[in-house]
């Protein structure tokens, strides 16, 4: 299983969205800090779902790491968030 795809089973278990998009970045991020040969290493995540109505942006982002759990966010190098409910 690839490492969006992990992202996205997690998400979708964790907070039944209504709207997912797990972009793979890595490309884009060829020759900087992080880049892995192969990608996997920098996502940008949109989600839209009901938990996050009543949350902070801080308090969406760490429910969204909290969610992946550190081993998966571990093996991310960077990780864009667009987060509403």
């Amino acid at each position: 299983m690839s490492v969006a795809e992990e992202i996205t089973q997690k998400l979708e278990d964790r907070f039944a969205p209504r709207a997912l998009e797990v972009l793979d970045e890595s490309e884009q991020h060829r020759g900087h800090a992080g880049y892995r040969e192969g990608g996997q290493s920098h996502f940008r995540i949109v989600i839209r779902a009901e938990p996050f109505g009543d949350m902070t942006r801080i308090a969406r982002h760490r429910a969204i790491h909290a969610a992946l759990g550190p081993d998966l966010v571990g093996r991310i190098h960077a990780l864009a968030l667009d987060v509403a409910p």
